[in-house]
């Protein structure tokens, strides 16, 4: 018994962090650190959106899709959580969404910002 409560203690230890990491991670780039999806692609955020709303439209999402949340996703510190226009649920931090963009085809590709002067890399 004493050995499975150390075992379910370690489990915890473990994975409980694991499930409260940020959803991504930092790239360096010539731009400095930028937030990037784990895959490492490129994410944005968008000037006319509002603070914790995406003014993208459905039209907008197919050139700059949402960075989707996990349906168990929780909001945490700076991470908050937003509907797209399609009802799904997509990562905010600072009460900015954040997208990837269709025109970046591989890991590290920035290709989005500055785009109409309103998208630009997520920092």
């Amino acid at each position: 018994m004493k050995t499975l409560l150390i075992a379910i203690g370690l489990f915890a230890a473990t994975t409980l962090p694991a499930l409260a990491a940020e959803p991504v991670k930092m790239v360096d780039t010539k731009m400095g650190k930028i937030m990037a999806t784990e895959k490492g692609m490129t994410l944005y955020t968008f000037d006319k959106d509002a603070q914790g709303k995406s003014n993208c439209d459905k039209d907008c999402l197919k050139k700059w899709p949402a960075f989707h949340a996990a349906d168990k996703a929780k909001a945490e510190g700076e991470w908050s959580l937003v509907q797209d226009a399609n009802g799904k649920k997509m990562w905010a931090y600072g009460g900015k969404p954040l997208y990837t963009f269709a025109g970046d085809k591989k890991a590290g590709e920035m290709n989005g910002d500055g785009i109409g002067n309103v998208w630009h890399v997520a920092k």
